[in-house]
């Protein structure tokens, strides 16, 4: 049976409630901290399942992208939602050099901070120049 979350408006808590599809909507809703039933349903986010490419073009949009190379802050938040879209974990070092850059340092700041970051040993595994080279 479907769980539903609801808010008294009495006591200000939160509390989930068991219903049947048959039940819901005649049956009353009383708190089960107060008994009160001066309660709403609270709604959750809604969330769209969206292909990968269709987020990809999302990220790609040109208008987006227009401006990062002077707003370091701007171009961390777009580095934070790419690793969200994608799904997948960067591994610490992209997370300081994100959060450096959400906090306004420069890349070139980073880059002199941290000058081995994403030394490897393989030519492509490391991370990407941050310079504007």
């Amino acid at each position: 049976m479907p769980k539903y979350d609801y808010f008294c408006e009495n006591c200000r808590k939160r509390f989930d409630v068991t219903l049947s599809y048959a039940e819901y909507g005649k049956v009353t809703v009383t708190c089960k901290y107060c008994g009160s039933e001066q309660v709403r349903r609270r709604i959750g986010r809604v969330r769209f399942v969206r292909s990968g490419d269709s987020r990809l073009e999302d990220l790609a949009d040109e208008d987006a992208l227009e401006g990062l190379e002077e707003d370091p802050r701007a171009l961390g938040k777009m580095m934070r939602k790419m690793s969200d879209e994608l799904g997948e974990d960067m591994g610490p070092e992209f997370n300081e050099v994100v959060s450096r850059l959400e906090a306004g340092h420069s890349p070139e700041e980073i880059e002199k901070e941290l000058p081995d970051l994403g030394a490897t040993d393989d030519s492509d595994g490391g991370m990407p120049d941050l310079s504007d080279e």
